[in-house]
């Protein structure tokens, strides 16, 4: 036997609260032409029987009166499936946004704690040299995830708000990820990123070189972040196509699942919270990619054959082909 307090939840739910409305409100509509007509009806038989004048108590107007009352009937019932979708989505962010709280919480908290537990261990032990620049080692990485995550959400703000800054720059895309990547080599120390730029041709883009460096970190952290391969690979390639120029980043990785691939650029989305497994990520990287490729009058799109078949990711921009 159902618990009644299951029963309850069930009958105000939101969808079953909607139907019930548009099925009342139809159902009121139905009962209301149909009184209206066998009224009609029924005057017409009085204004016949007695020989009377049928301007003084019939008009000849029924159905148009009904059809105005349709249309107004319609209008309210787009009006409430508007209400209703969008409170399906405000719903729907507000548990996104719970489940990001919880696990940005998570990934603030681990690197903060052990970050803790080795303070504690300098203070208390004497540790040799090695075993000093080990722990260092291992702080210095914590210090980084939690940077990371707190440079995520700084840069959500600021492209949210339209304060980035920067110019848009006729730049040669090639010259500037081979840029980005010099400057950043420390930070992908342990990986193997390869551009393979074409040899006599230069793709030109307007880019802000602000945004663009913030879309290829999030591109490359996240294809070394989902990797369980001992060295994780990451091969950059560019192809153009008409008016647009194809950047494709090509990993080693751990793949996407085919039902995961149009959710990734959704924002607070966190792969494996749809399966009932533990969420990965923050949720904001891919969607921070996706905003800045727009910005840029582009797109970014996912392909994967599947876990453990690593993933690529195309950055599609307008560009002038130069020679």
């Amino acid at each position: 036997m159902a618990n009644p307090i299951d029963l309850t939840k069930w009958m105000f739910h939101p969808i079953l609260v909607f139907i019930f409305s548009i099925v009342a409100l139809a159902a009121s509509l139905v009962l209301y032409i149909y009184w209206y007509v066998e009224v009609s009806t029924g005057l017409k038989r009085v204004v016949t029987s007695y020989n009377l004048d049928p301007g003084q108590f019939l008009k000849l107007d029924t159905w148009v009166v009904i059809l105005i009352l349709s249309i107004l009937v319609g209008i309210i019932l787009v009006g409430i499936f508007i209400i209703f979708a969008y409170n399906q989505k405000t719903l729907q962010l507000y548990r996104l946004q719970y489940n990001f709280i919880n696990n940005f919480t998570h990934e603030l908290k681990t690197p903060v704690t052990s970050l803790k537990l080795y303070l504690e261990t300098f203070i208390k032990y004497d540790l040799s040299r090695c075993d000093q620049l080990k722990y260092l080692d291992y702080m210095l990485k914590d210090v980084e995830r939690v940077s990371d995550n707190i440079n995520r959400i700084l840069n959500i703000a600021r492209i949210e708000s339209k304060s980035y800054g920067g110019e848009f720059v006729e730049s040669d895309i090639v010259a500037a990820i081979e840029q980005f990547y010099k400057a950043s080599s420390q930070i992908f120390r342990d990986s193997a990123i390869t551009i393979h730029a074409p040899k006599e041709h230069s793709f030109f883009c307007r880019i802000n070189y602000t945004l663009f460096e913030i879309l290829l970190m999030n591109l490359l952290t996240n294809a070394i972040k989902y990797n369980d391969s001992q060295t994780p690979k990451v091969d950059i390639t560019f192809e153009p196509q008409k008016q647009k120029l194809c950047v494709r980043f090509a990993d080693n990785g751990i793949g996407i699942e085919r039902g995961e691939i149009k959710k990734i650029f959704k924002k607070f989305y966190q792969c494996g919270q749809s399966d009932n497994m533990s969420a990965k990520g923050s949720g904001l990287g891919l969607h921070l990619v996706q905003v800045i490729a727009r910005i840029h009058k582009g797109k970014v799109v996912a392909e994967s054959k599947g876990l453990g078949k690593g993933s690529v990711f195309t950055l599609m921009l307008p560009y002038n082909h130069q020679p």
